[in-house]
């Protein structure tokens, strides 16, 4: 029997975790031991129940499915991770990819082929969206350096550059660079703008 726990936003999609765990119910070889709703119980959750596998939103309150997946692999390397997402972005796929999830799957995607792809990740494989795989060889990497996107994440709410610099512990000459240099890779007017590019193309 494998063991799955859910962690879905449920405050986006009113009830899809408890229809996700009954479409898995039908699957007299998949057990849902732990449901949560926000990143930040991932790994309190996975730590007490034990699963083989994770299925993660990719976007929740607190910890993204994204960062969630790291911290799984860390935390508890024995279980495998399975990013689920309504946003089939391919920058979204390489960072779940080097956040060492096991595959990257579209919500909308048949419930027999998310079982198919829990029972591939358990056994050990890699289970990505094969349109969402080309699109990210297509696309290439994300131009911004972890630096630029840690800004523009620090100022996504308008907060001014002296709050950033103090946050980050940066002078405010290096914060205004960093954010200059974001915005011209992502082709914005200014950093809110550049922070919703970044956003809408998965680089954040």
């Amino acid at each position: 029997m494998t063991r799955v726990l859910l962690a879905e936003d449920q405050g986006m999609v009113r009830g899809a975790l408890a229809a996700l765990a009954a479409l898995l119910a039908f699957e007299p070889d998949l057990e849902v031991v732990a449901e949560v709703s926000s990143g930040d119980d991932v790994v309190r959750a996975a730590l007490e129940s034990r699963p083989d596998v994770a299925l993660l939103d990719i976007e929740m309150p607190g910890m993204d499915g994204i960062d969630a997946a790291a911290a799984l692999r860390r935390e508890l390397p024995t279980c495998a991770t399975l990013i689920l997402t309504t946003f089939g972005r391919p920058a979204y796929l390489r960072r779940a990819m080097e956040a060492g999830a096991s595959g990257f799957l579209v919500k909308d995607a048949p419930a027999e082929r998310l079982a198919n792809a829990i029972r591939r990740a358990v056994a050990g494989e890699r289970v990505v969206d094969a349109e969402l795989a080309a699109a990210a060889l297509r696309d290439g990497e994300s131009p911004l350096t972890p630096r630029e996107r840690e800004l523009l994440q620090a100022g996504a709410g308008g907060a001014p550059i002296s709050e950033i610099a103090q946050r980050l512990y940066l002078s405010e000459g290096t914060v205004r660079n960093y954010l200059s240099a974001a915005i011209g890779k992502t082709g914005a007017r200014n950093r809110t703008e550049a922070w919703r590019v970044a956003r809408e193309r998965g680089w954040l």
